[in-house]
């Protein structure tokens, strides 16, 4: 017999959501996942002037403000044809790195981790130790972790002023120049984070966890000191207990927007990965199916330029806010999983071709990339010339069009700005967990998480699975972007 079982609302989440589960046998069959908040920001920008997209899309998220405000600027800079100094680049990707780092810290030990803590964990022979360090806001990990953050997040207040919702990264670059000491004082912040990063979380050298090269070597490393030698390692032993690597199961396409540019290159390539390659990526196949959510639409996916945002809550066929972009009408992974694909990293490709993409796989992905990040930033920092430019400055025309396409923490983030008589015609946004989190398009087609949650074991008794609450972390979820 089939039942429904409706988990919702999820604490540690960003933003508002539920999900619907059909159980048989103690297995999920299929999911819906319900953005249930609708918020409208793509409506209250039509009509404003173009440049005041900088004011109100880092204001659809407390978290990620500085990932809207680089789509923002991006796509402003391409409807300008502006190009950031050397200057520039680095301070935005300084600025923008902090932010992503930050949040892969804050949902690694804050979000994922405190589900090892939970009751039904509590005949697993490291359930003390998860209890003691991870246990929600009371143990030793937070009381280590959250003080470090803090101080770490000084680079937003030397470089942007504040955070969030800062207003510095503009379409030519940084409003904010540096000079000699704040560079110092930047390298010294870095070196902090970094000690914290390699006594705490990694119990080795950044170096270390960023030359890592396949699952093998992962797992010696992990061998080479007890559990407890560091966080990073604690996380491997408990998901290999629970065999995490089988759960959540991507469906296999993943594709990243590409980050951190410099000098016409990327720091992470933009793409998409498939059956074990990358192709290019083409912006331009991209559309929001809007079948299954509670919008008015015309027949068919609609491109993001010439996308509407007509919220219809009477749709008898709907189950969501979340649109569901679609590339090229398949459905897309994104994260710091499919970043490191696409980008070609070796240890996360061979992970990948031994389980596939998975809960497992997700959360090594991100903690991975936190020490590539540190690394670079810490070159950004000393690559900064304080007596050259940081900005150059533009005319917005009276018609243009533009896209932003970054990569936030949680994966692809774009916007799409189409200008009219010196007015916002249109803005359209995607947001990664708009990918990750879509309902089903109009050829039924699940979106990522739905699909990863079928199979997904429920035990006897639960009303909030641990499994499902493992899958929904892995995807560290922002809702609040989801439907802006």
């Amino acid at each position: 017999m089939t039942t429904r079982l409706i988990v919702g609302p999820f604490n540690r989440v960003e933003g508002d959501l539920e999900v619907k589960l059909d159980i048989r046998d103690g297995r999920v069959t299929q999911a819906q996942v319900v953005s249930p908040l609708y918020r409208g920001f793509e409506r209250i920008l039509a009509s404003k002037p173009p440049l005041d997209a900088l004011v109100y899309a880092p204001r659809i998220c407390g978290i990620c403000s500085v990932s809207q405000s680089v789509a923002a600027a991006k796509s402003l800079a391409a409807a300008m044809g502006l190009s950031m100094p050397a200057n520039g680049e680095l301070a935005v990707n300084l600025i923008h790195a902090t932010e992503n780092v930050a949040d892969h810290l804050t949902h690694f030990y804050l979000f994922f981790m405190p589900d090892f803590a939970r009751e039904v964990y509590r005949n697993e022979s490291w359930h003390e130790d998860a209890l003691d360090r991870f246990t929600a806001m009371q143990g030793t990990a937070a009381r280590d972790m959250l003080p470090a953050r803090a101080q770490f997040m000084h680079v937003l207040g030397l470089l942007a002023g504040k955070w969030p919702h800062t207003l510095t990264v503009q379409p030519g670059g940084s409003t904010r120049s540096v000079s000699a000491g704040e560079t110092a004082r930047l390298a010294a912040i870095l070196a902090a984070f970094r000690a914290f990063l390699e006594r705490h979380l990694f119990g080795d050298k950044l170096e270390r966890i960023a030359g890592l090269s396949s699952a093998q070597e992962l797992s010696a490393w992990a061998a080479e000191k007890p559990a407890t030698g560091g966080d990073f390692r604690r996380f491997l032993h408990y998901a290999q207990s629970l065999d995490l690597p089988s759960l959540g199961p991507s469906a296999g396409h993943f594709m990243s927007f590409g980050s951190y540019q410099e000098g016409g290159s990327w720091m992470f390539q933009p793409g998409v990965f498939a059956e074990g390659e990358t192709r290019p990526l083409d912006p331009g196949l991209i559309a929001e199916d809007l079948s299954h959510a509670w919008y008015a639409a015309p027949d068919g996916p609609q491109a993001p330029f010439t996308g509407e945002t007509r919220p219809d809550a009477d749709r008898q066929d709907a189950y969501s806010w979340c649109k569901a972009p679609r590339l090229g009408g398949r459905v897309m992974e994104v994260g710091a999983l499919a970043r490191q694909l696409v980008d070609g990293h070796p240890m996360i490709r061979d992970l990948v071709s031994a389980s596939g993409g998975n809960v497992y796989t997700r959360v090594v992905a991100r903690v991975t990339e936190i020490a590539l990040v540190v690394m670079a930033m810490e070159r950004w920092a000393a690559d900064l010339v304080p007596e050259q430019p940081f900005i150059v400055h533009g005319r917005m025309p009276d018609e243009a069009e533009g896209i932003g396409l970054t990569e936030a923490a949680r994966g692809s983030l774009g916007h799409w700005l189409r200008v009219e008589k010196g007015r916002i015609a249109n803005y359209q946004i995607i947001a990664p967990t708009t990918w990750n989190f879509s309902p089903r398009d109009e050829t039924g087609v699940p979106g990522a998480l739905e699909q990863a949650l079928a199979g997904a074991p429920v035990r006897a008794g639960e009303t909030e699975p641990v499994a499902v609450q493992h899958i929904v972390r892995s995807f560290d979820p922002c809702l609040v972007c989801t439907v802006h």
